[in-house]
């Protein structure tokens, strides 16, 4: 192992389980420190558990500034610094326009795009103070085409990529790049799919689900000083799901 992130201190909301969780291990196997952000206490425990001494959890709903501000202090406290945030916790739902509620909809905005907005706003002190900094925020392929049936969720995608790059500019002269990362269908709880799941060649060249574990280098990488000329940009992990129908 290279321990690509020796040194770094990450806070990471929503890594109790899915992608979150590939991350943290990933982190901890790349040498960081891992602050383990999640409502899910008992599952977000028992893996800052697993990670050992340099991972932590607290619990962080990303809907709310006082959970964000309690986790960039306790990141803090534990670690000593703060290094890089990953905005990854988000929540799917769908239904048809007539249908949808406003509740829905206000929901899903508030999880997937006012999340990673307070989680910057909390951390942008101390992002700033540990410069070199990195934020990487996940989107999905929902933030570069559209989605029928999923309009919260595409719309919130959309906004988190603009976010990042607004942030980008903002905050490059400080010493933190921020970048996006935009899955396509990964096998997580959030999809609610099997293992053997298959999808049409037409929708996904490769005409499967990603692993979390296929995503998961290229957020490394993000985290890592090996990407310091990254900044403002997306990048697609989908198996070809955007490059046009097959």
């Amino acid at each position: 192992m290279t321990e690509r992130l020796t040194g770094r201190v990450a806070l990471i909301s929503g890594a109790a389980s899915g992608m979150g969780a590939s991350h943290a291990r990933a982190f901890i196997a790349e040498g960081a420190c891992v602050m383990i952000g999640d409502i899910a206490d008992t599952a977000g425990q028992q893996l800052a558990a697993e990670l050992g001494d340099r991972a932590a959890y607290i619990h962080l709903d990303v809907t709310s500034s006082r959970d964000w501000d309690a986790a960039v202090a306790e990141t803090i406290r534990c670690f000593g610094k703060l290094d890089v945030l990953v905005n990854n916790a988000g929540i799917l739902d769908g239904g048809p326009i007539g249908e949808y509620t406003e509740k829905q909809w206000q929901n899903v905005l508030s999880i997937n795009l006012t999340g990673p907005f307070l989680g910057l706003t909390a951390a942008r002190d101390a992002l700033v103070a540990a410069a070199p900094a990195a934020v990487v925020n996940i989107s999905s392929a929902a933030g570069i085409q559209g989605v029928p049936g999923v309009h919260a969720y595409t719309a919130s995608k959309f906004g988190v990529r603009g976010l990042t790059k607004s942030a980008a500019l903002e905050l490059a002269p400080h010493g933190v790049r921020v970048n996006s990362v935009h899955p396509g269908g990964i096998l997580t709880p959030m999809l609610g799919a099997s293992s053997d799941a298959t999808l049409d060649r037409g929708a996904n060249p490769l005409a499967r689900l990603g692993l979390p574990e296929e995503v998961t280098p290229l957020v490394v990488f993000l985290a890592s000083t090996e990407s310091s000329y990254c900044n403002g940009a997306e990048y697609v992990v989908d198996g070809g799901m955007t490059a046009g129908r097959a």
